[in-house]
């Protein structure tokens, strides 16, 4: 892979070299490796199969996570959350000690408490995490799927950016089975504060379905907004929010 130098930026194909622009700008590569058929047949390459074989199953849990919680994803994500996410299913896969190379999963390692511990605190905006945003205590009953912040002050207890005027909480819980690949999400009631002295308790709950029962993934979601006429509009897209796995069960 070769880094595009230049003013004029090319894409497509010139003989056997790829010209395509990425999230790193414009790259080029030529034309190569090993054949396909080989790699599935050719007991050399068993290893890469199943190497293979489990990059997958990680990647689908990743996209199955991230489909469950697009309702706050659209307002709390990272450009890189699914390759971050990826990585992260593929060592919570590695904590898998019942199936064998190949066959590993992540259902069956997230049962493990090293897996649990491997995604539990994933923040999914890389730029605005949980712990540098808020400085009160956040809360989490697992038996009554609550969170609760008690005696917040917002104005010192919010890192708050440059123009916001109110700040809005909220949490869901995600039931979820990746083997199976079946979740359902349950968000809560937002509460919107306005960024000033007062105190005040905030408690948000939900009722999740129960339908799903191999794990609940409980999530908190914080986002900054500004009012402007008597309107509230989210700031930068969501560049300053936080979506923070809290626990999962």
């Amino acid at each position: 892979m070769a880094r595009q130098k230049g003013i004029i930026k090319l894409k497509g194909k010139i003989g056997d070299i790829s010209f395509y622009k990425t999230k790193d700008g414009y790259l080029a590569r030529e034309k190569g490796g090993i054949e396909a058929d080989r790699i599935k047949n050719d007991p050399a390459f068993a290893r890469t199969r199943e190497n293979g074989a489990e990059f997958g199953v990680a990647a689908k849990a990743g996209k199955l996570l991230r489909d469950g919680l697009r309702p706050f994803l659209q307002v709390a994500g990272d450009k890189r959350i699914t390759s971050r996410l990826t990585k992260k299913m593929t060592e919570i896969k590695k904590y898998d000690a019942t199936n064998e190379r190949g066959k590993r999963t992540v259902g069956t390692g997230i049962q493990t408490p090293l897996g649990i511990a491997a995604l539990q605190g994933f923040n999914f905006n890389n730029k605005s995490v949980l712990n540098s945003v808020l400085f009160a205590t956040v809360n989490y009953d697992n038996a009554t799927h609550e969170v609760s912040i008690v005696d917040l002050v917002p104005s010192n207890d919010f890192n708050a950016p440059s123009g916001a005027t109110h700040v809005s909480i909220n949490m869901g819980v995600l039931e979820l089975d990746f083997d199976n690949g079946e979740q359902e999400f349950t968000a809560g009631t937002a509460q919107i504060l306005p960024i000033d002295a007062t105190q005040t308790t905030v408690t948000i709950a939900v009722t999740p379905p129960g339908a799903i029962t191999t794990n609940k993934v409980a999530v908190l979601l914080i986002e900054f907004l500004q009012e402007v006429n008597g309107n509230l509009y989210s700031l930068k897209n969501g560049a300053y929010n936080v979506l923070n796995i809290l626990q999962i069960d």
